[in-house]
């Protein structure tokens, strides 16, 4: 079965369980599940009872799509997204972003939860995503093309709306939540980066680094969506000072940066044109 067969086998059971016509898309990372907190649901649909969905592994992913209503607008979210270090490939990954374009978003927003490599940084800072370097050595856009997903050879010199990311500057300062604004370099992992590649990284230009985000934004500027994306600086990773990794640390750290992101989140949904 081709791609944009499955595509409208999942917009369909979607949207016999749910009626409405989400505008915005958000991907939730990493310990920032919480966010459909602020969701008002109306139907909320485990992974396992859509077509062609996967099974997400990761810790703290719960598994299911979230439909409802925030700041006014109709949204669909992941609560809990898939990896490439699950053995997945990156076209099955960013399935869910090509049934939010079905159902009729416009935008997407996606947050992870990352290592911080600028020095000038700290664990628990949230950073807006202005680019990205793609090394995870796959493209979820390899293979034939079906035009009616989008065009061959799509423009990725503003993969993340310049827009929206004065919005989400602009909320962030009204509500004095600190903001940063860098570069995310994607790795495939499952483990962790050596000293020498923390500075390679860097030396590459990269703020922050992680194992997913980027293959779902490759697809939703292939699909014509606005993006912005948010990352919370879970651990520092600085090759001279490196200490192990702990992941309740890092869950940890990312939920005391999720009421602040939720914040954020919700009032750039609010502010989104009509």
């Amino acid at each position: 079965m081709q791609l944009f067969d499955q595509i409208q086998q999942a917009r369909a059971e979607i949207s016999q369980r749910w009626d409405r016509r989400p505008r915005v898309g958000i991907v939730l990372g990493t310990g920032l599940g919480g966010l459909t907190g602020d969701i008002q649901t109306e139907v909320a649909i485990p992974y396992s009872e859509l077509p062609h969905f996967l099974s997400s592994t990761a810790p703290s992913h719960k598994g299911q799509l979230v439909c409802g209503t925030l700041g006014g607008k109709a949204v669909l979210a992941m609560e809990g997204r898939f990896h490439f270090y699950e053995g997945y490939r990156l076209q099955q990954i960013t399935f869910p972003v090509r049934v939010m374009k079905a159902l009729g978003c416009e935008y997407l927003i996606v947050s992870n939860a990352c290592g911080g490599m600028n020095p000038q940084w700290s664990r628990g800072d949230i950073m807006v995503i202005e680019d990205h370097i793609n090394l995870m050595g796959d493209n979820p856009l390899i293979g034939p093309n079906d035009d009616r997903l989008g065009e061959r050879f799509p423009d990725m010199s503003e993969p993340y709306s310049r827009e929206l990311i004065a919005l989400a500057q602009r909320i962030a300062l009204e509500e004095r939540i600190p903001l940063q604004k860098g570069v995310y370099v994607a790795v495939p992992g499952p483990n962790l980066e050596t000293r020498a590649e923390y500075r390679f990284l860097r030396a590459i230009g990269a703020d922050v680094v992680g194992m997913s985000t980027v293959p779902e934004v490759i697809v939703a500027v292939h699909s014509k969506m606005k993006v912005v994306g948010f990352s919370v600086i879970t651990d520092m990773c600085l090759p001279d000072h490196l200490e192990p990794a702990s992941l309740p640390d890092i869950l940890a750290t990312a939920q005391e940066a999720e009421p602040k992101l939720r914040r954020l989140v919700r009032r750039l949904v609010e502010a989104l044109p009509e």
